[in-house]
Parts: structure tokens; C-alpha cells; sequence
């Protein structure tokens, strides 16, 4: 398994399930993989036998594939692999400071269509293999109080909608995880919204899905039925909903 962004809490969190499950063989990706120490112990405590760990900066399009090509040639065929990379970003600042924005739009988007695009051609070459990709309810009607963030999920649902379409029959299986406001350190000090779930909650959920071989996951399910009527709203009532 490989998680890209292993310093993230939810693809952690999928991780630890995973090797609770016999998963054996694990690499972490991210920026100052040596500070993974943390990290690699939860995984080890939870029953895999091997932690690897690899430089990775999302931003960094440019050097995507010799970093995949790397890990595959060193570690083997990837089984699952999960993108977990992304940031929040400031609304407020990033209405003001363009370069802002695009900050937030290059990371939760050009960065994953980049990635994605490497991993779907290196897993068709090995014939098989699954996808996580984190999309958002952020993503589903794009909210004015963060329609920076908003826009970019909605982007990266849209493309892996599509390349989820195109894989289909080759033996590599991707999975779109729509989750609604997760507490925890991306969301510290923020008030929690309604709906929310933990990074646990969402593992918990992927790993589900996982083994179902499902599509598509919204964490909780009830948010697929409250954003099916929240796409009724008017834009005059919808432009006032909170973050």
C-alpha cells in the first residue's frame, strides 16, 4: 500500500486498517519523510512488516512519475494506493491574493490530475491495483464561504469521475470518497458542521468500500440525500450557507 501524503490523519488512519488486515508492506510519501517516525511505529503497531518512506512534494508535477516509477521498481507492484495530499487554504486571503488561490487550486487539484494521471497508466501497465481519491461535499454545489476549496474538489471530482470511467475493465479500480466536514487538524479551531465525522469515521468507511469494490462513498451516507436537495436551493439562499 501507498499512501501519498503520509502525514495525513484520514490516509493514516486507512492505512492502520489495512495492515490490521494482513496488509504487510506499506510507503509513506511526503515532504521531510525522515519526521515519519510516528507514523511508521502506528503502522508497525498495527501488524505491518515493512514501513518505507519517500520524499514527495505534491507541488512538485514535474518529479510525479520518477517518484512512482521509484517506488514501484524498489517495492514491488502497488495493490492500493491512496492520494491524500491536500490543503484547506484561507478563504478570505485567497479572495484577496490570487497567487493564494491558485496555491489551494494547484495542490487540491493540478497536483492530484498530475499524480492520478502517472498512477492510472504505472497501475493499467501492472494490470490491476485500486485507487483512493478524497474528493468533499465541498465539492458537490460549491458553497460562496469557501468556493476556493469548493471549486478545486469540485474539479478533482469531475476528473476522477471520468478517469474512474476510463480505467474500467483494465483490473484498476478507483473509489471517490465524498466526505462532509472532518474534525481534526485541517479543521482545528473551526466550528464543526453539521454532519461531521472524524478521520476514523472516513477510514472506516473507505476500507468498507474498499473491499466492496464500490464506486463511490459519502461519509456520513445521509449527506448523498441532504446534497440532493441541497441542489434544489435557490442561489439567493444557497450563497448564504455557512462553510
Amino acid at each position: 500500500m501507498l499512501v501519498l501524503g503520509g502525514r495525513s490523519e484520514i490516509g493514516m488512519a486507512v492505512a492502520e486498517r489495512l495492515a490490521r488486515r494482513s496488509y504487510d508492506r506499506f510507503v509513506l510519501a511526503a515532504r521531510r519523510s525522515a519526521d515519519l517516525d510516528a507514523e511508521e511505529n502506528t503502522l508497525r503497531q498495527a501488524g505491518a512488516g515493512t514501513v518505507a518512506r519517500v520524499e514527495f512534494d505534491a507541488d512538485d508535477v514535474a518529479a510525479h512519475r520518477a517518484v512512482l516509477d521509484g517506488i514501484a521498481q524498489q517495492h514491488g507492484p502497488l495493490d492500493v494506493v491512496v492520494v491524500a495530499f491536500g490543503v484547506l487554504g484561507d478563504q478570505r486571503r485567497a479572495e484577496r491574493d490570487a497567487d493564494h488561490a491558485l496555491e489551494v487550486v494547484h495542490t487540491d487539484y493540478v497536483a492530484h490530475v498530475a499524480v492520478l494521471t502517472h498512477l492510472a497508466n504505472l497501475l493499467r501497465e501492472q494490470g490491476h491495483g485500486q485507487l483512493v481519491v478524497f474528493s468533499s461535499v465541498a465539492g458537490v454545489r460549491v458553497r460562496r464561504a469557501n468556493y476556493v476549496y469548493g471549486s478545486a474538489k469540485a474539479g478533482l471530482d469531475g476528473f476522477a469521475s471520468g478517469l474512474a470511467d476510463a480505467l474500467a475493465g483494465s483490473g484498476v479500480h478507483l473509489l471517490i470518497v465524498r466526505p462532509g466536514f472532518v474534525i481534526g487538524r485541517m479543521t482545528e479551531g473551526m466550528a464543526p458542521a453539521p454532519f461531521s465525522s472524524t478521520p476514523a469515521q472516513v477510514a472506516d468507511a473507505t476500507v468498507g468500500a474498499l473491499l466492496r469494490r464500490r464506486e463511490v462513498v459519502w461519509v456520513p451516507p445521509v449527506l448523498r440525500w441532504v446534497f440532493a436537495v441541497t441542489r434544489l436551493l435557490p442561489r439567493s439562499v444557497w450563497r448564504r450557507m455557512p462553510r
